[in-house]
């Protein structure tokens, strides 16, 4: 890790690569994969964290279409990726209910509409021409 790196918070590390199109996450001295970003290893995880970057595929593990009142159905997804971890997100290519566990789907990064800086969403693998596995 260099100075910079450590000087550099977990989260703002991560936009960094949202906003460069990347999914960055953490493995531990094992190569054991940490997501969300953190400052020190969980327990079970052993020695210094350090940065890597997804392929940016996976496949939704679970789904729900939430439906608010007046406004756009939308998918909330918990996305299994390839590397071992798995995050809350959502996909974006297909309706909301059309969204099923089990479908394969490419990392999109949504760029930054507020302070909240930009965030990962997907799309499905096929959708975007990407071989499902």
């Amino acid at each position: 890790m260099t100075t910079a790196d450590a000087a550099e918070s977990p989260l703002t590390r991560h936009r960094a690569y949202l906003e460069q199109g990347q999914l960055g996450y953490q493995v531990d001295e094992d190569g054991r994969p940490v997501f969300y970003p953190r400052v020190a290893a969980p327990a079970g995880h052993r020695g210094a964290l350090r940065w890597t970057t997804s392929a940016g595929l996976g496949t939704v593990y679970a789904t729900t279409v939430i439906a608010p009142k007046a406004e756009a159905a939308y998918n909330v997804a918990l996305i299994d990726m390839d590397e071992g971890f798995r995050l809350m997100s959502r996909v974006e290519s297909l309706p909301p209910e059309q969204v099923r566990i089990g479908l394969r789907v490419r990392l999109r990064a949504q760029p930054a509409r507020s302070e909240d800086g930009p965030y990962p969403v997907f799309e499905s693998a096929a959708a975007v021409g990407a071989a499902a596995v």
